[in-house]
């Protein structure tokens, strides 16, 4: 009597390698964050939505990075905590 072959894993390995994957590229320090590239007045407005929405003393939210880009644009990224607890 012979043993089975075994199944291809190949399935398995390709979803186990995405995870890992996607999960490289998130922190894991429990802020949510998002980027954005907008002309500089539109970048102060995007600032003041935020933090209007989002105040700082409930979510801790921050401009975590900000750069000055050709043509009077700027890149910035904002992060906040998820919920005001």
């Amino acid at each position: 009597m012979r043993t089975p072959a075994r199944p291809p894993l190949d399935g398995l390995k390709k979803r186990l390698d995405q995870s890992r994957a996607e999960r490289a590229r998130v922190p894991r320090d429990g802020f949510l964050r998002e980027t954005f590239l907008l002309p500089r007045p539109d970048a102060r407005l995007k600032a003041k939505e935020w933090f209007e929405r989002f105040p700082k003393q409930a979510y801790w939210t921050e401009i975590e990075s900000w750069f000055e880009r050709p043509g009077d644009l700027i890149e910035f990224t904002i992060r906040r905590l998820p919920a005001a607890d």
